[in-house]
């Protein structure tokens, strides 16, 4: 039985939920107020011509509602426990796996769920996460982001509030994901950029030349490329830009997007890079805005 939660706490579930169906995405679902559920009750209440306060208050709860239960019942696979493998611990070992797949049946859930590994957690507190077998029923987030119909026109990427959204041709919002964006502050492009690859699921070569940081591929000397999968630097995305080395991508730590951490391009949780493949098209512009 899942877990029963204070009926605030239940609101803001059913909130970041509803939002997520939208494609407005508050990060990982956690029943939680920080910034990013802050920032897509705002982004929410700006496409609905409400008063922005990124706040879950009357107005908005009253138009934000679920069209179907908060909760959805996830039957585990064998397919899905086929998939789990130990990550490498250095650059060596990632490359010389098959994937980067998932590590763990609670990795791979809660990344399906659009959630937070503590929620699913609590969500099923009779689960042993250490060995969980096939045909385990599971209580996650009933998550499905709109298909959609067809390309955006331009995304915007808004680096003070670290987050990026996608519009129409007419300026409606069709997606906003929280992003990552560069340590530091030189590194972040300001402008107007062009969409020029377009990469699901895509490999990942690392060069030394742009982890001086690393002894191991210092001592290595060569480039090495690492398999695709979740676990993948890049997560199961790229969108690159036309400036060299910059891009949009997924990542293997969802629960760490919307920091200042990147060494320049825009970490999304994969589930919304994987979405932004189906928006995204060769020369579309990206304003990239302080």
């Amino acid at each position: 039985m899942a877990a029963e939660y204070p009926r605030p706490v239940r609101n803001l579930l059913e909130a970041q939920i509803a939002l997520a169906r939208q494609a407005i995405s508050p990060g990982s679902i956690d029943g939680a107020i920080g910034s990013q559920t802050r920032a897509a009750l705002a982004a929410f209440q700006r496409s609905e011509q409400l008063l922005e306060t990124g706040k879950l208050d009357t107005n908005t709860r009253t138009r934000l509602t679920l069209d179907a239960p908060w909760l959805a019942d996830y039957t585990v696979t064998t397919n899905d426990l086929s998939r789990l493998q130990p990550l490498g611990k250095t650059w060596l070992e990632k490359s010389r796996q098959s994937a980067l797949d998932y590590e763990t049946a609670l990795e791979l859930v809660a990344e399906k769920a659009h959630a937070h590994p503590v929620l699913v957690r609590k969500l099923n507190p009779g689960v042993d996460w250490t060995n969980v077998v096939a045909g385990t029923v599971l209580k996650i987030p009933e998550v499905n982001y709109p298909e959609p119909d067809g390309k955006a026109a331009f995304i915007v990427i808004h680096l003070a509030e670290k987050f990026l959204e996608a519009f129409d041709a007419d300026t409606n919002l069709l997606a906003h994901f929280p992003c990552s964006i560069a340590a530091k502050v030189e590194k972040r492009p300001v402008g107007e950029l062009h969409v020029i690859v377009i990469a699901p699921n895509p490999n990942y070569t690392v060069n030394p030349e742009l982890f001086p940081e690393s002894a191991e591929l210092q001592a290595i000397g060569h480039k090495l490329i690492l398999p695709s999968g979740p676990n993948n630097p890049v997560g199961v995305a790229w969108i690159g830009l036309d400036k060299p080395g910059y891009g949009m991508h997924g990542t293997p730590t969802p629960e760490q997007v919307g920091r200042t951490e990147s060494h320049g391009c825009f970490r999304l949780a994969n589930w919304d890079a994987e979405y932004l493949v189906k928006l995204v098209w060769i020369g579309m512009p990206v304003e990239v805005g302080p």
